[in-house]
């Protein structure tokens, strides 16, 4: 026959963790051993968690010192992960660079414009132009300079008028 435990002996046994049963797993320094409740209102959008590089080793290097049945889990449990995290991580760190654990920017990538290459030529052949006119306008200059200095009339007589 089962006997049942009221609340106060189940926490004078062996105590709790956040409600929960314990798990052999001593919280690490960072973890409150008291969270607020969750907040009831739900956001229209989820947010969605983003793990930095040192947390991601430090949770690594605790499930690595766990050698007991049960202690992976529990820390799991604690740290609010799946075991998909631990496998993704370790095969990011076996990767060798702890830029492979920082996290990723998401989403689609950038799509490069189809017309860029066009856009390129037209600006390379624009540039080319416009050294073009600057020598061009350039010579005009000179030109006029020159029949001032010599006295030439540089006016032309419009075609079918006769001087």
């Amino acid at each position: 026959m089962r006997m049942l435990l009221d609340r106060d002996e189940i926490s004078s046994v062996g105590g709790t963790e956040g409600g929960r049963s314990p798990s052999g797993v001593p919280p690490t320094g960072a973890a409150p051993t008291w969270r607020p409740p969750p907040d009831p209102e739900v956001p229209e959008k989820p947010v969605r968690r983003k793990f930095t590089a040192e947390y991601k080793l430090r949770i690594l290097a605790e499930a690595d010192r766990c050698t007991e049945y049960g202690q992976v889990g529990a820390l799991l449990r604690r740290e609010g992960l799946y075991s998909s995290h631990l496998s993704e991580w370790r095969r990011k760190r076996q990767e060798g660079s702890l830029g492979a654990l920082s996290p990723k920017k998401r989403g689609p990538e950038a799509k490069k414009n189809p017309l860029a290459p066009e856009v390129a030529r037209l600006q390379r052949e624009n540039e080319r132009l416009q050294r073009k006119l600057r020598q061009a306008e350039t010579i005009i200059d000179v030109q006029k300079k020159v029949s001032g200095l010599l006295g030439i009339d540089l006016e032309s007589p419009e075609p079918g008028e006769e001087s």
